[in-house]
This record gives structure tokens, C-alpha cells and sequence, in this order.
């Protein structure tokens, strides 16, 4: 069984002018692209097949992250359905030269694990071992009340 903290996924990308809006900082829309991409990492390492974004609950934006930070983005999958998994996704805006960071946006993510012919395929279950990853689980569920 793939456990919670064997699903985690951390990506860095570094915000450059392309990147940004006309207030100079992300465009909310490449970062939600970025968790998408990161989220869908997360859960493909439980399900071991490709997996598809199915739905996305409460994406709330609370900080921007200016030209030249960098999008701190994590995942992990907090909970298995018989064909999908739910992915908790946060990201932060840190400071590449001291490390400084700050939460700027969280959501959850529901992906659908899928097989060659497109078809939607059952996932193997979650383990959740240890008290981190319980406590990871739980912050998880508590996040979507």
C-alpha cells in the first residue's frame, strides 16, 4: 500500500514577467495550472495510472506572489474513492534569497485515476501510518468544512 507521505509532491517555480498580471504579480490562473499539475503528480503516485482532474473545491486566493518570488506548491493525497482520490494543494510565496515564506492559496482537488482506453479505473486504498500523516489527513478534512 502507497502511504500518505509517499504521495507528497513540493515544486518551486520561480515567478517571471510572463507569468504575472497587470498588478505584477502571479496571474491566478498559471498558478491554479501549477497545482493542477502538481496535485495530479500526488495523486498518480497512489494510483500508479494517469489521473484527471474531476473537480477543484474552495480555491481560495488570500496573497499575491510578486514578479520574482517563487510559487512553493505541495500536495498530497488525503483520501481514496474506488476510481478517485482526493489532493489537498497549497501553495506559498517565498522569498528565494532568505527562505521566507507565507501561504498564499489552498484547495482541495479531486482527480479520477484512468486506464489506456479512457476509462476510469479503481485506486488502490490509502495507508495513513503515522501520526503526521494523520495529522495531515485530518487537517485535510478539516480544511474542506
Amino acid at each position: 500500500m502507497v502511504t500518505l507521505s509517499e504521495t507528497r509532491i513540493v515544486n518551486r517555480y520561480r515567478v517571471q514577467p510572463n507569468h504575472a498580471n497587470n498588478y505584477e504579480s502571479l496571474h491566478g490562473g498559471n498558478l491554479m495550472k501549477w497545482m493542477d499539475e502538481v496535485g495530479a503528480m500526488a495523486a498518480m503516485r497512489l494510483a500508479g495510472e494517469s489521473c484527471v482532474t474531476a473537480g477543484v473545491t474552495e480555491l481560495d486566493f488570500q496573497r499575491p506572489v510578486p514578479i520574482g518570488e517563487i510559487a512553493r506548491i505541495e500536495a498530497y493525497v488525503y483520501d481514496d474513492g474506488r476510481t478517485s482520490v482526493r489532493v489537498r494543494i497549497r501553495a506559498w510565496r517565498e522569498d528565494p534569497r532568505s527562505g521566507e515564506s507565507a501561504l498564499t492559496t489552498e484547495a482541495a482537488f479531486t482527480f479520477v485515476a484512468i486506464g489506456e482506453d479512457g476509462s476510469p479505473i479503481e485506486v488502490p486504498d490509502l495507508a495513513v501510518e503515522t501520526d503526521e500523516e494523520r495529522r495531515l489527513r485530518e487537517e485535510a478534512r478539516d480544511a474542506e468544512d
